[in-house]
């Protein structure tokens, strides 16, 4: 289960949503709902799965989404996580994959599927293998917004709520929850 939320700046302080994730299958699509809360002002896309890990997507207007994800193991096996973690790790999350692929670590014979695994759910699977169980991206993304990085990397439970909190948007966000 997850619950995303977008806290988008305006001229008059933040605005805060919970929004559904259902049409979204990549981060462009993601993106695109981030820019309509708000047209060239930032906003922060905040991904959570059942406190298993959570995801910060920061738009500012045109330029390239900026992510961080608390425990890129855990997300790389999800859905939505897995969009945020091969765009955090781009061509060398692919280059690992292929090599562990390569190296026939399950005990199967070439071509022949694991116990119980469908062939589609391979890839995912080997992906999140090779994804580090630690937070991956870019540590300094709210930083500049009042949250430092060592306080980002320490979040854990509730982190929609801390970090609401330092960029001072605490009010609007328990209104949408």
């Amino acid at each position: 289960m997850y619950f995303a939320a977008l806290l988008a700046r305006t001229e008059d302080g933040w605005e805060a949503s919970d929004t559904e994730l259902d049409d979204v299958e990549t981060l462009s699509d993601l993106t695109e709902l981030a820019r309509e809360a708000s047209d060239d002002d930032t906003v922060i896309v905040f991904i959570e799965q059942e406190d298993a890990w959570f995801g910060i997507v920061r738009i500012e207007g045109e330029e390239d989404p900026r992510i961080y994800v608390s425990d890129g193991a855990a997300a790389a096996r999800s859905s939505y996580g897995e969009i945020l973690t091969r765009e955090i790790l781009g061509d060398d999350l692919d280059d690992i994959v292929d090599e562990l692929e390569s190296l026939d670590l399950d005990g199967t014979e070439d071509g022949e599927p694991l116990d119980g695994v469908p062939d589609d759910d391979e890839e995912t699977s080997v992906a999140a293998e090779a994804v580090p169980a630690a937070p991956v991206g870019d540590r300094l993304i709210l930083a500049d917004l009042g949250m430092a990085p060592a306080d980002l990397l320490a979040l854990e439970t509730d982190a929609l709520a801390e970090i609401a909190d330092a960029l001072g948007a605490a009010e609007v966000l328990e209104a949408v929850r």
